[in-house]
């Protein structure tokens, strides 16, 4: 009974772990045969936990939604891993969940091993959250982006541009990336046939989802860098190209990651390619920057710096 039990677990443990798997494989896995497979599925549909089946050489064993949520198995990172998220969620940035995040992570240490525990503890006690204004997503339309991009499901959505103008959008959802206290939907937008980022707190997506559709292969440069190409250059109205006096890597060091992408010249030479809401603040932040550097486009760059450096001239000598 005890072996039984505890290859019970296993099975459920490999279930979780993946969308669909073959009879065959968890046979192989569990060491034992297709038939005792079989039966240990039957046992755990007993115990409530909806398992689906597909016959034939390609089927295989899925779980399912139920009526009601079974027991989840979680080893001891899953574990600290879902508190950390819920007290991260119970401080905003999703709108609704805060009470139930709350609640769901009151049960969730009740049952933890005090090991675990005393880590979870240890990084609300020694952590600060700091309130942010912002826009904050709602939970219902994060749910069912998310699930329209785990089940290839094309999504229909209006949306509302930087401008503040309304448009509506069909895209074929690829990935759902959080930046900051943003989300972004990554997606193939059939109207521009191109890829395309969408802040998710804009979106008001329209039912039903569907239909499905075949997987895309994601950006060449993958969907993190493409987002930050997205949000560094493209997005913002006012582009400049700025050689910068320094190597690739010195810049990299020095400007971050979050005010354009570097293009190496040569060991002694770079491009910083940037984009911005105000020609202002471009001037403003280059001028922080403590190296030399010359702008080569646009030429209304060039004059906001040269009044910038007009302005501190005379800021700093009394004239």
């Amino acid at each position: 009974m005890k072996a039984t039990s505890a290859r019970l677990l296993r099975l459920l443990s490999l279930l979780q772990t993946r969308r669909e798997w073959p009879g065959a494989d968890l046979a192989d896995r569990l060491e034992v045969s297709p038939r005792t497979v079989r039966r240990d599925i039957d046992r755990l549909r007993e115990l409530g936990y909806p398992i689906e089946a597909a016959m034939g050489t390609g089927g295989g064993y899925q779980l399912g939604a139920g009526a009601a949520l079974p027991p989840l198995l979680l080893d001891d990172d899953e574990a600290v891993a879902v508190a950390v998220g819920l007290r991260t969620a119970a401080q905003g940035g999703v709108t609704g969940i805060e009470e139930t995040s709350v609640r769901a992570l009151a049960k969730l240490l009740q049952v933890l091993p005090s090991r675990l525990r005393r880590r979870v503890d240890a990084l609300g006690a020694f952590t600060v959250p700091m309130p942010a204004a912002g826009p904050v997503v709602d939970a219902d339309t994060l749910a069912l982006v998310a699930a329209a991009c785990r089940d290839s499901e094309r999504l229909r959505f209006d949306y509302q541009r930087h401008d503040g103008s309304p448009t509506r959008r069909t895209v074929e959802p690829l990935r759902l990336v959080a930046r900051g206290r943003r989300w972004y939907l990554v997606a193939w937008d059939n109207d521009r046939d191109d890829w395309r980022a969408f802040r998710v707190d804009r979106m008001r997506p329209l039912t039903p989802t569907g239909p499905r559709v075949a997987p895309r292969d994601p950006p060449e440069q993958g969907v993190a860098a493409y987002l930050a190409e997205r949000m560094d250059v493209h997005m913002w109205p006012n582009r400049a190209r700025i050689r910068l006096f320094v190597s690739a890597e010195e810049a990299h060091r020095r400007v971050g990651e979050w005010f354009g992408h570097i293009e190496p010249v040569d060991e002694n030479a770079c491009v910083l390619v940037c984009a911005g809401n105000s020609m202002l603040h471009m001037a403003c932040y280059l001028g922080m920057l403590d190296m030399d550097m010359e702008v080569e486009e646009p030429d209304e760059l060039r004059e906001q710096m040269a009044l910038l450096a007009a302005h501190l001239h005379r800021a700093s000598t009394g004239f």
